[in-house]
Order: structure tokens, then sequence, then C-alpha cells
């Protein structure tokens, strides 16, 4: 089986070149995205032996691996790994394993199966564990670490991937779209480095990927973006209505304002819950005509 890596970086010289020696002793091809790196990552990537793609400009890593997965064919599978250090290259095998086997089309790399990793700072924790949340109503999954970068692809599983999101959410958009297109996913146990310095705001990124996730549920999940809030709507407006209504059977004066105020609810729900029900038709139309 032949396989490639691809590693997408931004501004990685110190540690690119080690990393890359690393890998290329599980993989046959190391292919590195510098994504407009305005250090030597490209230069110190290529004397490592890469191959490496420049983007002029930064344009974020679901653009640098839209780049890098255009750049596989050939090969029978694909690793993404991430270019800051915080996995382990010796792990490459344990994440190809299961594809090689013909048990999984795509691996995702864990740092959380079983309670996993025990050093994630509390704060990250939380977060990844909303987006978890999301990830796997938005894709019908059952993962547990969604925002994980390294991961082993079957050749097969391309295709499927949009690539839509250039930068926050594109490990999301990928486990979704995987799912849709009916592949098996599994996940291994992964270690991770905290060590490593990050360029991102944890909360900005956590909440960035979270919006994205919400506004892809549009499409994917319009039932339960659209119906079941319509749904909670006509509940609330159903119940005020029916409180105005006993007060006023008790003898008690029905005031204009609230009474107009749960048939509004109610109307409105009725109205986004039936939305949903149409997109999720056509989303489904889409869908299928997509896949003959």
């Amino acid at each position: 089986m032949k396989t490639i890596a691809i590693i997408p970086a931004y501004n990685e010289e110190i540690g690119i070149g080690s990393i890359i020696l690393n890998v290329q002793r599980y993989v046959d091809h190391v292919l590195v995205v510098d994504d407009g790196s305005n250090d030597s990552t490209a230069d110190i990537a290529e004397l490592a032996g890469a191959e490496v793609i420049r983007h002029h400009q930064n344009q974020g890593k679901g653009a640098a691996l839209k780049t890098g997965f255009s750049r596989v064919g050939g090969y029978d599978a694909v690793v993404t790994i991430d270019a800051d250090g915080q996995h382990n290259p010796q792990e490459i095998p344990k994440l190809l394993e299961p594809i090689i086997k013909g048990e999984a089309d795509l691996v995702n790399g864990s740092r959380y199966i079983e309670g996993g990793e025990k050093n994630t700072p509390k704060y990250r924790r939380v977060g990844q564990s909303v987006l978890d949340i999301a990830t796997n109503m938005n894709g019908k999954l059952n993962v547990t670490d969604s925002q994980s970068g390294f991961r082993a692809f079957s050749i097969s599983t391309i295709p499927a991937f949009r690539f839509n999101l250039s930068g926050f959410g594109i490990e999301s958009e990928m486990l979704t779209d995987a799912s849709n297109a009916g592949f098996r996913i599994g996940e291994v146990q992964i270690g991770v480095r905290y060590d490593t310095d990050t360029k991102r705001n944890p909360i900005k990124h956590g909440v960035g990927v979270l919006v994205r996730i919400i506004q892809d549920m549009e499409f994917n999940r319009p039932l339960y973006f659209f119906t079941v809030p319509g749904i909670i709507l006509i509940i609330i407006g159903l119940a005020s209505g029916l409180i105005f209504f006993g007060d006023y059977l008790g003898g008690t004066r029905a005031t204009l304002g609230p009474t107009v105020f749960a048939a509004l609810i109610a109307v409105m729900g009725v109205f986004i819950a039936f939305t949903g029900i149409i997109l999720d038709t056509v989303s489904r139309l889409i869908k299928e005509a997509l896949s003959k």
C-alpha cells in the first residue's frame, strides 16, 4: 500500500524539519503545504526531503488540506498530521492499520478514548466536548475527538470532501462529509504534547468552529436546526395560550398583548418547523443527485 503524508504548515521553521524526518520513516512520500509562511518553513521542509507546495498568502488549514488532497493521485492511503509537533509520527502505523486491514475508511486519532489524555487543560476539554457533541449531531457520528488533525484516509474517501471551509472547522466538516457518504469511521488512541506553542486563541478558535458547525447544520440537519426549535416555539405558544384561556374561564379578564404574543410565537414555530421539513426534503434530493 502506497502512503502519503500531508503536513499543512504555517511559520513552523523551528520544528518542521524533525517532524518530516520522523514522518518519512512511516510513509512513502511527505507533502508539506506551506500556507503563506513568512519564515523559512518551506526551505527547511525541502531540505528535509519533503515535496513542498507554497501558498503565496495564508489561506487557512482547510485551504492547505484542499491543496494537499488534490495531489494524492497514485497513493492508496493518506495521513494528515499537524506541523506543530503535538502528534507523534511513531503512531502513524496505528492509524493506517485499520485501513490496511479493510476495517475502516477513515481513522481518527483520538486523545480521549475511554478517558484517554489526562493532561488536557480543563477549559480546553470542555470546549472540545461541546464541539464533539455538535459535530456528532451534524454528521450522525460517535467520535470522541472531532478536532484531531492526526488522521488516516483511504483514497476512496477523497471525493466525499467538500473543503468548503478554508480555516476553522475543517476537521468537523471532513468527518461529517465522510459519514454522509457512508464511509466507515474508526478511532484509535493517540498521545499529544501540550508543551508546544499555539498560534491561535483557543476560545476564539472554539467559537469559530462551533459557529461553522451550526451553519453547516442548515444543510446537513435542517430538522435539528429548524424543526426542533420550531416545535419548541409551538409548545411555548400553545402552553401560554392555554394559560391565558384558563385565566379567562376563571373570570380573569384577558389582555390583548399576551394573547397576541402567544399566538405569534405559535405561528412562528409552525413556520420554522415547516421550513425545516422543506429544507430537509431539498437536502435529501440534493444529496441523492450528487451521489449519482
